[in-house]
């Protein structure tokens, strides 16, 4: 029943603005990863797809990867499209002793669209067809990814269809619970308007991945006003990691469910920022002392089974 603590390379470089970071190297992100004292690591775009190169840099590190974002596209394109894709990024993660495969809907999302805005642009299901085709999509995959050891935990995020409470628990009733489970976000839910205290105590026993992330608050409501895209709310600085006096999530409370939780995996602190303007390695410092010194408070001893 252990927990974990990873990082994910989004904050080296950007995946889906790879200009943000481009002057950072792959065995740059992963040995700050490690001197900032983190265990394990998601997937970036600079991580070479040779394994056994990949695998040697991270065991000379002390990395483990334990997540990678997945495009779902069930929207746009056919089932037989999507099983293709996704055993080809199954596959990689197995072989790299991965046991969750997590990612969203981008088929109609618009969180890549420049120039559409977030609030009002986003992802939408309209009909009960589309929707069971996109839930029966979801649970085809779910048990693909079983039959393999892994989990499917899927990602709710802003711009795509599954973004709010209300959205994520219509999903999580509908898809299969043996197949399909949660990557819960602190951050998206925050930035959709939700309490993210609430979310993660309704939706933690379907949750296989958690993703620890901080809002400003003073940005999200520009971005409101401006009507920005996603990718112009992440180069504003909308997102910021647990730690940073500029967040306003209560991690405190959050950690006091996972205390009462049986909650077992990994914790990732993500956060999409510029990397010209929030130094990687010193948000990946804050982001690991302010988390060391929550895990010390006389309230949380019981989450002593996170591996720091």
């Amino acid at each position: 029943m252990e927990i974990s603590l990873g990082i994910a390379p989004i904050n080296w470089t950007n995946d889906d603005m790879p200009e943000l970071g481009a002057e950072n190297t792959f065995e740059q992100c992963i040995s700050e990863m490690a001197l900032a004292g983190y265990t394990g690591c998601e997937v970036g775009n600079k991580f070479p797809r040779d394994i056994p190169t990949l695998k040697k840099a991270l065991e000379l590190r002390g990395l483990q990867i334990c997540n990678q974002w997945h495009s779902y596209e069930l929207t746009t394109r056919s089932l037989a499209e999507n099983i293709a894709s996704f055993k080809e990024t199954l596959g990689f993660l197995k072989t790299m002793g991965s046991k969750i495969i997590g990612g969203g809907e981008t088929g109609n999302s618009c969180q890549g669209k420049p120039d559409v805005p977030v609030f009002g642009g986003k992802g939408m299901l309209n009909t009960l067809d589309e929707w069971k085709n996109f839930t029966n999509g979801m649970n085809e995959l779910g048990k693909i990814a079983q039959d393999q050891g892994l989990k499917l935990a899927f990602h709710h995020h802003m711009g795509t269809c599954i973004q709010t409470a209300e959205e994520t628990e219509r999903f999580l009733n509908d898809t299969n619970p043996a197949y399909v489970f949660l990557n819960y976000d602190c951050g998206h839910f925050y930035f959709a308007g939700e309490d993210p205290v609430e979310c993660l105590k309704k939706f933690l026993s379907r949750t296989a991945h958690i993703h620890l992330k901080d809002i400003r608050p003073h940005v999200l409501t520009k971005v409101q006003e401006e009507k920005m895209s996603f990718l112009k709310a992440v180069r504003n600085g909308v997102f910021t990691v647990p730690g940073d006096p500029e967040g306003c999530i209560d991690f405190y409370a959050l950690f006091e469910v996972l205390q009462k939780s049986n909650y077992s995996g990994w914790l990732v602190v993500e956060a999409e920022q510029d990397p010209a303007v929030a130094n990687p390695l010193e948000y990946a410092l804050i982001a690991r002392r302010y988390l060391g010194k929550l895990l010390k408070e006389p309230d949380n001893h019981n989450l002593s089974r996170i591996k720091l």
